[in-house]
């Protein structure tokens, strides 16, 4: 795939599978569930299994909080759920990805950067601050920054007015087809990596514009057109 870099003014990051290997707990923890019923997955190791379908669920868990927010439940339903998923995410199981401190330190010498993530802001802080890393960020958006979730656009339009960046000049760097979907949705470019729960042939359909096997492969693609002049 060809990628240009030379209209890029910022560059948004997911956290789950692009920062985080984090949601590797959550496969783990589900892979013990699948183990008894091994034979009916189709040959796949439970862990493979677990963890496509914590891909398939990701989309419509997120519309579901979206259909819960219009009619106001979903303070109720996150402040049930929000204990679980800090327990779950807590300190000290975040991981981070080998290559992704001097990969940020990189870029953040270049280009305003931004965080979007379906994550609650308490569970993204959390990991930010545990690995020093939220100093590279002038904007984070959070699951509970606006109305809407990726795939939902609205994310990264806010993520892209918080930088005072145009989306068309923003790159969405993440794991899946729905952080794929809601940057064509937004307007901008889109950067897939492998290392978290997507599989190429599914980013490809998406219609990523790039497909990386690591999040710190990003720094190679984006080189070339490093300037002084590209933090606005």
């Amino acid at each position: 795939m060809s990628f240009d870099p030379d209209p890029i003014r910022a560059v948004l990051f997911d956290i789950d599978g692009t920062l985080s290997d984090t949601d590797d707990l959550y496969a783990v923890k589900l892979a013990r569930w699948f183990q008894p019923w091994q034979r009916w997955l189709g040959g796949r190791d439970p862990l493979t299994a677990a963890r496509r379908l914590i891909m398939r669920l990701e989309t419509p868990v997120n519309e579901l909080y979206e259909w819960l927010d219009r009619f106001y439940l979903i303070k109720g339903l996150y402040a049930l759920s929000q204990p679980l998923r800090e327990l779950v995410k807590s300190k000290g199981h975040f991981v981070v990805i080998p290559g992704i401190h001097e990969l940020l330190e990189s870029l953040h010498a270049h280009y305003p950067l931004a965080v979007v993530t379906s994550r609650g802001e308490r569970g993204a802080y959390a990991f930010l601050r545990q690995f020093d890393l939220e100093k590279y960020f002038q904007v984070i958006v959070t699951a509970q920054s606006c109305r809407k979730t990726k795939p939902h656009p609205q994310p990264l339009l806010l993520a892209a007015a918080g930088l005072q960046v145009e989306i068309s000049s923003c790159v969405m760097v993440g794991d899946t087809t729905v952080d794929v979907r809601a940057g064509k949705a937004a307007g901008c470019r889109t950067v897939a990596v492998l290392c978290g729960f997507g599989e190429k042939p599914e980013l490809q359909q998406a219609g990523a514009d790039v497909i990386l096997d690591r999040t710190p492969d990003l720094a190679a693609i984006l080189r070339p057109q490093w300037t002084a002049s590209r933090k606005p």
